[in-house]
């Protein structure tokens, strides 16, 4: 079927807590004859509550939420049982993470770096019923999947707290390293040649691997568990 002869356009909603990320994707997506924007949502209980209202067909998710992170959104969109087909959105190309959102139903994952014809051109698989995966982040995903299925999966979600350090990719683990040493995220980010921008993206993803609120939790979860000690084989991300 050719584009603009959908007899409605697919509804979409975009969750991000950065307003002017949000706001560039839903003017780029509304030049679209297939979809129009219906709402922007900055956390994902304002998301739950517009989905409930108006039952859009997609939701573009960040990932990197507050309060409420995208992992968690996903998993509360799925219970809503409504059929909304969730693309997950982010600016970290983490394979546990990919891997993870795509394990708990996300039908897509795409980078906010991207070129806006791979948004597009996500929405327009997801909406045909397909899974979408850039093929940059292709080849990533299905070696950590093999890897986490003949270890049994290691990498879901579980209770088994002394797997969770082992979700970490190795510029985690420094991170975290580093924190537990007390260094402040502009040491982090000198130490290691990256930006203070980075660095928090870092640890927004090892609070939610290792299942804690804040810095402090993440350190006395490390030293509890020995971190410093651990060796572990980790995945090449």
């Amino acid at each position: 079927m050719r584009r603009g002869e959908f007899k409605r356009k697919s509804r979409v909603i975009v969750c991000d807590d950065n307003y002017d990320h949000a706001s560039g994707i839903r003017e780029l997506i509304n030049l679209e004859n297939d979809y129009d924007v219906i709402a922007n949502a900055a956390n994902v209980n304002v998301l739950i509550s517009l989905i409930k209202k108006y039952q859009p067909d997609i939701v573009l998710m960040d990932i990197n939420m507050p309060e409420t992170d995208g992992i968690t959104g996903i998993i509360e969109i799925e219970k809503l049982g409504l059929g909304t087909k969730v693309i997950a959105l982010t600016g970290y190309d983490d394979a546990d993470l990919i891997y993870r959102a795509m394990k708990i139903g996300a039908r897509g994952y795409i980078l906010k770096t991207m070129a806006s014809a791979q948004l597009i051109h996500a929405l327009d698989e997801v909406t045909a019923g397909k899974i979408y995966l850039p093929a940059s982040l292709t080849s990533k995903f299905f070696e950590y999947f093999q890897v986490n299925e003949k270890n049994g999966g290691s990498a879901d979600v579980s209770d088994d707290e002394e797997n969770l350090l082992n979700y970490l990719t190795n510029r985690e683990e420094e991170v975290l390293e580093l924190l537990t040493k007390g260094i402040t995220y502009k040491g982090v980010a000198s130490q290691l040649f990256i930006s203070e921008t980075t660095v928090k993206t870092h640890v927004n993803n090892i609070f939610q691997k290792l299942q804690v609120n804040d810095r402090t939790q993440a350190v006395l979860y490390a030293i509890n568990k020995g971190f410093a000690n651990k060796k572990r084989v980790k995945i090449a991300v």
